[in-house]
């Protein structure tokens, strides 16, 4: 699995909205740290960077261009940090009750809201993520 490979897979079935998302850009994700008070790790950063501009099917991963959005990183990562994620990992994707969550190594893991815990799912980066769950 190449990352540009996935990136133009994402480009390719991007729908288009009536108001377009924005990338964040280096500044953005700094400020984004400092309210998380925890570092985005590096293939979520990228993903930040690269394609958190793309709309595509039901999922709608986090975002960090703009603060009034429902997918706005610092928001997601607060109400599932609330409802007992663990602290260390990071929201890449709320699904109903459920997160998709990135571990400082950059592991996916899936945490079950009805359980309130971690599953035994997960995905070797996010990237891997995108191709079997996101673009699924």
């Amino acid at each position: 699995m190449e990352i540009e490979e996935v990136i133009e897979q994402l480009r390719a079935r991007n729908e288009r909205i009536p108001v377009p998302l924005e990338l964040p850009d280096e500044d953005l994700l700094v400020e984004v740290e400092e309210e998380l008070l925890i570092g985005i790790p590096y293939d979520l950063r990228l993903f930040l960077l690269q394609v958190s501009d793309v709309v595509y099917g039901r999922l709608e991963p986090v975002t960090a261009a703009d603060p009034r959005s429902h997918t706005y990183l610092p928001e997601v990562a607060a109400m599932a940090w609330d409802l007992g994620v663990p602290r260390h990992l990071v929201p890449l994707c709320q699904d109903g009750h459920d997160y998709y969550l990135v571990d400082m190594e950059g592991k996916v893991l899936r945490w079950e809201g009805a359980n309130a815990e971690l599953t035994d799912e997960q995905w070797d980066s996010v990237w891997h993520w995108v191709e079997e769950v996101w673009l699924e």
